[in-house]
């Protein structure tokens, strides 16, 4: 038999390991017969056909790629409500060949690697799925591109939102743990608006009347802050609401209010351990902001032939990360910036989800990590990605701070991102060398102790460069915006940047 398209269905019961080192034989059966129980009537009713049987999980083959994910679907409403063990499914659309009672190809082997990665009690699915469903019979949701073993490239991963759970975007359980979120339901009218609102329109049809004059009693808000919630959405209803920058949170009205009401009983919000932040305002006359990347220019020394980094929620750049908002890619051509997630506005226009845009001089970027500017430079950078952080140092008057990887007290140390996954090596030896010494861009272009900033007595501010090899360069306020390298003692202002590496460090007024 020759290959096929198909569907193929993975089931897994979550925890297995841990559940047979604590079940005898009897009970270990029991929960394997209560598995095949429960799945085995559902595929028969959408036309799908096991393939394996592996006792904790199946193998199974559907021609539609609708019927698999609502069998799937399905399957999970049916654990719910039986509350049997909980298990988790992953799907993919591809050519299957069958030989012998196996199933091979592609499609099967993402299948697979999509199984690796998803939560226990979800239905996740690959791009072949999500090309070939019924988009409108199916709730669903994008949930991030996967850097996946033995699987070329990122792979875009979606999940099937069943009807008893909705998962808040980041966005939202930020706006709710802040007390910003404005719920907006049909037949209302908004109340008092907080400052910085969120909206959430709730029970508004798509494209409807109804929700034209709600969008025309707000506000004028960043679009990134107006949000439908919505379970089944046709295409076109969808793209003409995400095309505008708007956001979607997708689940049943239940389901999201439950949700929303889980998130407002968190009432401490988790910092990473990496944001350092020293806090001597009281005293200080300037801060030194850690405020965005530098982007060297490539091919670099032989070594580097285009690299990426990772925007995450909180605002930080990271060299991967599979919960990022947009990806910077820096080659040959000059930078791009990829979506990530919704809700990513490029000069005011949105970028949709997956979509590329590049970067000119003065862009202009809005993620919900906030605001972001491209500016052109030279000096082997093409360009610097400005936006201020929460790591910074105060600095008061007679006061010497240093900056660098590992400054001297007082001082503000340099993001350490360690690992080579955003980087694209060139060939030969020189390349090679490098990537099995650990070189990774952060670390060897910035030295230990970079540079200091002098605050006088009298309230003026000197910039000295420390490492010989590493060269520091200044971005000044003032002037035509090209960066200058210092190789001694200058003075500085309020709003200079000094660029070192892959850091940008502000000087901003203390207010």
């Amino acid at each position: 038999m020759g290959t096929v398209t198909k569907t193929v269905v993975f089931t897994d019961l979550a925890n297995y390991t841990a559940k047979v080192s604590k079940t005898d034989r009897v009970g270990l059966r029991r929960i394997l017969a209560d598995h095949e129980a429960l799945v085995n009537p559902i595929i028969s009713r959408y036309g799908g056909s096991i393939i394996k049987n592996l006792g904790d999980s199946f193998m199974i083959l559907f021609t539609s790629a609708t019927d698999a994910v609502r069998a799937s679907l399905d399957i999970q409403d049916m654990v719910i409500s039986s509350q049997g063990a909980p298990i988790r499914l992953s799907l993919n659309t591809g050519d299957v060949e069958e030989i012998d009672g196996d199933a091979f190809g592609d499609a099967v082997n993402l299948a697979a690697r999509i199984l690796s990665k998803t939560p226990s009690g979800e239905v996740w699915f690959g791009e072949g799925t999500y090309n070939c469903m019924n988009k409108s019979e199916i709730p669903w949701e994008h949930v991030n591109r996967f850097r996946l073993k033995g699987i070329a490239g990122d792979a875009n991963v979606y999940r099937a939102v069943p009807a008893h759970r909705a998962w808040l975007p980041e966005y939202i359980s930020n706006a709710v743990r802040q007390g910003n979120l404005v719920r907006f339901k049909r037949g209302e009218r908004p109340s008092m608006l907080p400052p910085n609102p969120v909206i959430l329109l709730e029970g508004f049809v798509p494209g409807s009347e109804a929700i034209r004059a709600a969008l025309d009693m707000l506000p004028v808000l960043s679009p990134s802050s107006v949000w439908l919630s919505a379970y089944n959405i046709s295409p076109a209803d969808r793209h003409t609401w995400t095309d505008a920058g708007r956001g979607l949170v997708i689940g049943s009205p239940q389901a999201v209010n439950m949700a929303i009401k889980g998130a407002e009983e968190v009432s401490v919000r988790q910092t990473g351990s990496d944001t350092i932040v020293l806090d001597i305002a009281y005293e200080a006359v300037v801060e030194l902001v850690s405020c965005g990347l530098a982007l060297p220019s490539v091919p670099l020394s032989d070594v580097v032939a285009n690299y990426s980094y990772d925007l995450v929620m909180d605002g930080r750049w990271v060299n991967r990360s599979e919960n990022a908002v947009l990806r910077l890619n820096v080659t040959g051509d000059g930078p791009t910036i990829t979506a990530l997630r919704p809700g990513v506005m490029v000069n005011g226009i949105a970028l949709p989800n997956g979509e590329v845009s590049a970067l000119h001089h003065n862009t202009t970027v809005k993620t919900m990590s906030g605001e972001h500017v491209y500016k052109r430079s030279d000096h082997g950078f093409v360009g610097l990605f400005i936006s201020d952080s929460d790591m910074r140092l105060g600095v008061g008057r007679g006061q010497t701070a240093e900056i660098g990887r590992e400054p001297n007290h007082p001082g503000l140390a340099f993001p350490d991102r360690r690992g080579q996954e955003n980087i694209h090596w060139c060939t030969g030896g020189r390349a090679s060398r490098a990537r099995a010494g650990g070189f990774t861009l952060d670390r060897a272009l910035a030295g230990r102790r970079q540079a200091s900033i002098e605050v006088t007595k009298d309230g003026r501010f000197s910039l000295t460069a420390l490492h010989r090899r590493c060269p520091t360069y200044l971005f000044a306020r003032a002037g035509n915006g090209n960066l200058h390298r210092i190789e001694s003692t200058v003075p500085v202002q309020t709003d200079d940047i000094i660029v070192a590496g892959t850091t940008l460090i502000a000087l901003r007024a203390v207010t």
